[in-house]
């Protein structure tokens, strides 16, 4: 045990893998969760298997029947106190995702205040789940919608948001009847275990002993494509690249469930010959380079005007020279690692592609290996000058890499940033007000994110959170997104001696 805030949230050197409530016993493989700085082993996880799964989604089944009628405020107030509890739990869960994940631990704390924010939204909401009254064509008649609670929940986690993701859903969904099982990614099992161990002891004082949040770690074959395939789980929210998208997705709508897609993003941002320089630079540089460029909402494009391309770039590779790789844990790092040894490879294989399409790197474009780093997976955050129509730059690189592209103004900014496949986040630099709404307009940014004057990542709870295209359509967290998890039901009561018939149809 290499750090005490494991120890604190229960953590031991073998853990097991499922749980419907409470841990039981696993008997698959054994896992390594690695601190993605040192290459150490923190702790081993006991995978869970096949009769597993099956345990824990029986066990939401069966708890959904009761929980879906449970008032809405009652299950409100148990997720109040999950937010109370990860209040009280902050540093060591923060700190925990900074071990397991490789962010700073500013990020790590960040993240578990998404969590606790996240719950204080979803409280407010269980006292709101409206539906609608409408006005019926019938006389004596009256119509409305009403929200039913839709049932089990799956819910598959990435590694880089290893515990907020799982809140977006598992908040709202809670508030809104259901029951949730959590398959978080295998690269990142200690911190879902963490936080299973949390929550189990709240619902466990409310009474819930089973079956409301389950948990299950295991290999793609024995729990994810089962779980997935599952017709008992009426959704299916699944946050991860775009490959594995089109594999959920059509698994999913085969058998008519729903899926909840946040997948990859290739997000850029506009900065235009009006912006204000300093504002953007730093707006770059945070969206670029937070969290390793291991964001969804990462910055991978800047769309530059050329009237101001060689004064920009220049400040940003400036800025570059001044970020901090390290420990993340350590004041005043600014990057901690890439999460792994297949991240490095993807990052290297990624600048091998840029040259050979000819791009230019400006700084960086090396493996990080000085000092306390030599044993971690860090790399040097890097600029490269590039076009458009280079093939790498369609892709999503989950690594620090920066492409600069040089555009004329505003139209063609527009145009390269619809260019590429997925649609997550973007954003515009400018003070004119004629291009930021030009940006916003139906013909601007087709992304399900469009910031002026921030940069692409940092989103916050009140609003949707999601994209089009590739990215997959999904919404989680803010605003209405409460409806995914619910079924909508449309209500017409007679309360007339009359049987009148819709569209004026006389039958008889």
């Amino acid at each position: 045990m290499s750090h005490p805030a494991l120890a604190e949230l229960g953590l031991a050197a073998v853990n097991d893998g499922a749980a419907t409530g409470p841990f039981f016993a696993t008997s698959g493989p054994l896992l390594d969760s690695i601190n993605p700085a040192t290459g150490e082993v923190l702790a081993q996880v006991r995978q869970a298997q096949a009769a597993d799964l099956e345990r824990v989604t029986q066990a939401a089944v069966d708890a959904f029947a009761s929980w879906r009628l449970v008032p809405a405020p009652q299950r409100g107030e148990v997720v109040r106190q999950i937010g109370e509890a990860l209040r009280e739990h902050k540093q060591a869960l923060g700190t925990l995702v900074s071990l397991e994940c490789g962010k700073i631990l500013a990020e790590g704390l960040g993240e578990v205040q998404e969590m606790i924010d996240i719950a204080d939204f979803a409280v407010g909401l269980s006292r709101q789940l409206y539906g609608l009254s409408m006005h019926s064509e019938r006389p004596g008649h009256r119509m409305y919608e009403q929200w039913h609670p839709l049932g089990p929940v799956g819910i598959i986690s990435a590694f880089n948001f290893p515990v907020a993701v799982w809140a977006w859903n598992a908040m709202l969904a809670l508030v809104c009847g259901d029951t949730c099982v959590w398959k978080p990614s295998e690269v990142t099992p200690l911190t879902a275990i963490a936080v299973q161990h949390l929550v189990q002891r709240v619902l466990s004082k409310n009474g819930y002993a089973e079956g409301i949040l389950g948990l299950v770690i295991g290999e793609l074959d024995e729990v994810g494509k089962p779980l997935v395939a599952d017709p008992r789980y009426p959704l299916i929210s699944a946050t991860g690249s775009c490959a594995m998208g089109r594999a959920v997705g059509p698994v999913v709508a085969q058998r008519f469930g729903r899926s909840l897609l946040e997948l990859g993003g290739n997000n850029a941002v506009t900065i235009l010959d009006d912006a204000d320089l300093d504002l953007a630079v730093r707006g770059a540089l945070f969206s670029a380079v937070g969290t390793a460029g291991q964001r969804c909402t990462s910055l991978r494009r800047v769309l530059v005007q050329k009237g101001i391309a060689a004064a920009f770039t220049e400040q940003l590779v400036k800025a570059y020279g001044s970020v901090r790789i390290g420990d993340p844990l350590a004041e005043g790092t600014l990057m901690g690692p890439l999460i792994n040894a297949r991240a490095v490879a993807a990052f290297k294989g990624a600048l091998q592609q840029v040259k050979e399409q000819g791009g230019e790197v400006l700084c960086g474009g090396e493996v990080y290996a000085e000092g306390a780093c030599a044993k971690g997976f860090f790399v040097q955050p890097t600029i490269v000058r590039a076009r458009a129509d280079m093939p790498i730059v369609q892709q999503e690189t989950f690594a620090p890499i920066l492409y600069v592209i040089e555009v004329e103004g505003i139209e063609e900014a527009i145009a390269v940033n619809n260019s590429v496949p997925q649609g997550l986040s973007s954003a515009v630099f400018t003070l004119n007000m004629r291009h930021a709404e030009r940006f916003l307009t139906a013909a601007g940014s087709d992304c399900g994110i469009a910031n002026v004057n921030i940069g692409t990542s940092g989103a916050e709870i009140g609003g949707a959170f999601g994209g089009e295209k590739e990215t997959g359509g999904g919404r989680e967290a803010g605003s209405d997104s409460w409806k995914a998890y619910m079924r909508r039901q449309t209500c017409t009561i007679n309360y007339s001696t009359e049987l009148p018939l819709a569209q004026g149809i006389v039958f008889g």
